[in-house]
């Protein structure tokens, strides 16, 4: 079996409590911090919001519109999106930002506690939004749709304004939905802002990196990398190093590569978990959790100061979850919470020294075809 065939295979199944008195010393004063679940609904997109307990636990507190409409990647099941970051908290500006698939629109909230205010709702520049990626005052968007896209907002006076000139065709030949095999998996700043990232998946599972201008525009073409096995998707960083940390889906993978100042990706680093479609991926505590949808498990890893994996425990498993894992979020360094497209449900659990997981419980009662989670 060839390995674009294991990748297209892979994917497929991949669409202690702390007491009253030290939960009030351990919490800031001001609002209560609160965790931010998408329904991306297709008659009509909402975040549902949830006070977060000092022991990590949830309870519901309202629901808001966010004034477009979800959307489902072409034969996506558990992911429907079939990508990571398409709703995104930037604690800079108190605000939060939600891509409308269906809708071709982003919404932009203000954050007040677990109070959210629908403040704009903007074109993405392209179609299918997918993913979201900020630094400093600046926001890329990445759309899925098509031939697939990065475009650029500026952050001032709470809202987006469109930056000209900073779309960047990323050269695919999708529908409108887009194929969930062949969609682009994640857009993402390098931690100093002077790279963007993208993760084109199915598109000969390539990583492509632009160069960003100092007028925030990213350069005219990225440069292309192969990913070191099939099926690259969601990624984030390795504090010190910088080096990329990315899920990929073919061999159920963790790889970390160092990234040049030229955007070629070197020294490729890789290890499997040995689940079905090791997608999303969220840092916790110096430890990577990934989400393996085809298992409905989560696999922890640690990292050597020269990005080389390593498994936490015998085999990785750090939990089992309701069907459907995918998107993941991290709170107070200490919280890994973790939705399920299929179950509906967002697992809440507590980050120990050692890197396993304690099960918190689970909030419940959302519908299938969540998509994006964030928390303050």
């Amino acid at each position: 079996m060839t390995r674009s065939v294991i990748g297209m295979l892979a994917v497929v199944a991949c669409v202690g409590a702390l007491g009253a008195t030290a939960a009030a010393a351990a919490r800031p004063s001001g609002p209560s911090p609160a965790v931010f679940v998408q329904t991306n609904g297709l008659a009509g997109n909402a975040i549902v919001v949830y006070d977060r307990a000092a022991n990590g636990e949830l309870t519901k507190a309202g629901t808001s519109a966010t004034g477009g409409n979800g959307g489902v990647a072409a034969g996506a099941v558990s992911d429907t999106l079939a990508s990571q970051g398409s709703l995104l908290f930037d604690a800079r500006d108190d605000l939060l930002f939600a891509v409308n698939a269906g809708s071709d629109s982003i919404s932009v909230f203000d954050v007040n506690g677990d109070t959210l205010s629908l403040t704009q709702v903007v074109p993405s520049g392209g179609r299918f939004p997918a993913s979201l990626t900020v630094h400093d005052r600046l926001l890329y968007v990445l759309n899925a749709g098509g031939d697939g896209n990065v475009s650029g907002f500026r952050i001032a006076g709470g809202k987006l304004h469109p930056l000209l000139d900073s779309t960047r065709s990323l050269g695919l030949a999708n529908t409108n939905p887009p194929f969930f095999l062949t969609s682009p998996g994640q857009v993402g700043f390098t931690p100093d802002g002077t790279k963007l990232i993208v993760t084109t998946k199915g598109s000969g599972s390539d990583i492509d990196v632009f160069s960003v201008l100092p007028n925030g525009r990213p350069s005219a073409s990225p440069v292309v990398n192969p990913g070191a096995t099939p099926v690259p998707f969601a990624f984030t960083f390795q504090p010190g190093s910088g080096r990329l940390v990315d899920g990929e889906a073919g061999t159920s993978s963790l790889t970390t590569y160092a990234v040049q100042g030229d955007g070629t990706l070197t020294d490729p680093r890789s290890l499997s978990d040995g689940q079905a479609a090791l997608c999303w991926i969220t840092a916790v505590r110096g430890y990577y959790y990934v989400s393996n949808t085809g298992s409905n498990t989560v696999s922890g890893y640690s990292l050597a100061a020269d990005g080389t994996p390593s498994l936490i425990g015998p085999t990785g498993i750090v939990a089992t979850t309701e069907p459907g894992t995918i998107d993941s979020a991290a709170a107070d360094d200490r919280f890994l919470y973790v939705e399920t497209g299929i179950g509906g449900t967002v697992d809440e659990f507590r980050v120990e020294a050692d890197g396993t997981l304690t099960s918190l419980g689970a909030v419940t009662g959302l519908p299938p075809g969540i998509e994006g989670i964030a928390a303050t």
